[in-house]
């Protein structure tokens, strides 16, 4: 006879599906959290890029262009002393026609505000239009010459008229003539074609990228030529060649501990090795290059490895079937299908060596240098090191330079990983 009591407890027990589907709710819940956590920090990750690419575009797409004064230059011959047309006074030009514009002003202090107005360097804007046009001497030439950055800061609107009057950057007098500048139509905002022309300068309105692009161009090219073969050869023997010991293993050991060493680490390398032992010339392109090189081996050997051991064996294998010998099968097969990814680690390899700037700081690419370097071993800075320089400078123009700097580095970043990106989706093949 059946107990009573164990039948109303069998009753009053839950079903093992209830338990199945109350477990079921809660792992769907738990995976509703999961993917909403992801998604909020995708979100916040993606708010935070735009606010700081938004706060850089703000600052720098202004950099693109430039404020203008249009001058009649009178290029009077007896002053330009034709016989040496190197040494004659440009500026003087300049001033003489800023003083026919406004007579009224006489005095020593407000000629010297008047000339304020205008850049420094249009003086050698005139020099440069007199050496391609010899045939303009004794003749009135309307020329639009670069205002002053304070000028040019308060026509962009960086700057507000109270402001520049309480810090006395601008006088009462100047912004008088700026607008009679502005009603004669001799004031106008163009295209900053400077920027991307000219090499660094003390003053903002005529400062350019020019000599860090070339010097960036230079040390990459370095970079590549030594660090890529290299690099190559060295994950080929490695994968392919090397013999499983423990000599080898810590070979890879070290490598892959050199890929995470800070890159002022190279740096100091390169100060004591190519600068103070070999006596290599400072500041210069092939040091950087060596330095980069030396940074970015650890990077193209573990690329290509990677790239190597996703080549099926059946590949080797084939080929040593038919009767190929070692080298023609990693030469003649394995390398050709394993390119595409080597490529895309060189690419990535050296978009990290062009947005670098500790390695090259220690040795002496932070110097200022004006002229664009013409070879390999000239002085020269990098982009990066630019970006530093004109970063640590007072002038509120050099703000939007820096920021229009930024735009030109990340501009090339994007365009080196998109290329990456290409060649892998190119050439990959899936097995």
């Amino acid at each position: 006879m059946s107990d009573p009591r164990s039948s109303q407890d069998q009753s009053n027990r839950p079903r093992t599906i209830d338990l199945v589907n109350a477990g079921l709710a809660r792992r769907y819940r738990a995976e509703r959290r999961f993917r909403l956590y992801g998604l909020s920090a995708i979100s916040a990750s993606l708010l935070v890029l735009a606010l700081l690419l938004g706060s850089i575009v703000a600052s720098g797409y202004s950099a693109f262009q430039q404020t203008f004064i249009r001058l009649d230059i009178v290029l009077d011959a007896d002053q330009l002393r034709t016989n040496n047309l190197r040494q004659a006074n440009y500026q003087g030009l300049v001033k003489q026609s800023l003083s026919t514009l406004f007579p009224a002003a006489v005095g020593r202090s407000e000629k010297r505000e008047l000339y304020a107005l205008v850049s420094s360097g249009a003086g050698f804007q005139i020099r440069d239009l007199v050496f391609a046009s010899p045939e303009l001497i004794g003749k009135s030439v309307p020329v639009w010459v670069p205002a002053d950055d304070d000028v040019d800061m308060l026509v962009k609107g960086h700057l507000k008229v109270d402001e520049k009057a309480e810090s006395h950057r601008l006088t009462t007098a100047q912004l008088g003539w700026i607008e009679q500048l502005r009603d004669q139509g001799r004031l106008s905002k163009q295209f900053n074609s400077a920027f991307f022309t000219n090499g660094d300068s003390r003053e903002p309105e005529t400062a350019g990228i020019r000599g860090a692009f070339t010097g960036s161009l230079f040390t990459v090219v370095v970079t590549l030529l030594l660090s890529f073969p290299v690099g190559v050869a060295a994950a080929v023997y490695l994968e392919e060649f090397a013999p499983r010991n423990r000599w080898t293993d810590l070979i890879e050991v070290n490598i892959n501990n050199l890929a995470a060493v800070p890159s002022i680490v190279y740096g100091l390398l390169g100060l004591a090795v190519f600068l103070n032992f070999f006596g290599l010339p400072r500041s210069a392109p092939l040091v950087g290059g060596l330095v980069l090189a030396l940074m970015t081996l650890p990077t193209l050997i573990i690329a290509g490895r990677a790239a190597l051991q996703s080549v099926p064996p059946s590949i080797r294998e084939a080929a040593l079937g038919v009767g190929a010998s070692k080298m023609q099968t990693v030469l003649h097969h394995v390398l050709p299908l394993a390119l595409p990814g080597i490529l895309t680690g060189a690419i990535i390899g050296m978009a990290r060596a062009l947005g670098e700037s500790a390695p090259l700081l220690m040795i002496g690419m932070v110097a200022f240098i004006v002229d664009v370097p013409g070879g390999f071993n000239d002085p020269a800075t990098v982009l990066p090191v630019q970006i530093y320089l004109w970063a640590d400078s007072p002038e509120r123009a050099f703000v939007e330079r820096t920021s229009a700097a930024i735009l030109v580095l990340l501009a090339f970043l994007i365009m080196m990983n998109g290329a990456a990106v290409l060649l892998r989706k190119k050439f990959e093949r899936r097995w």
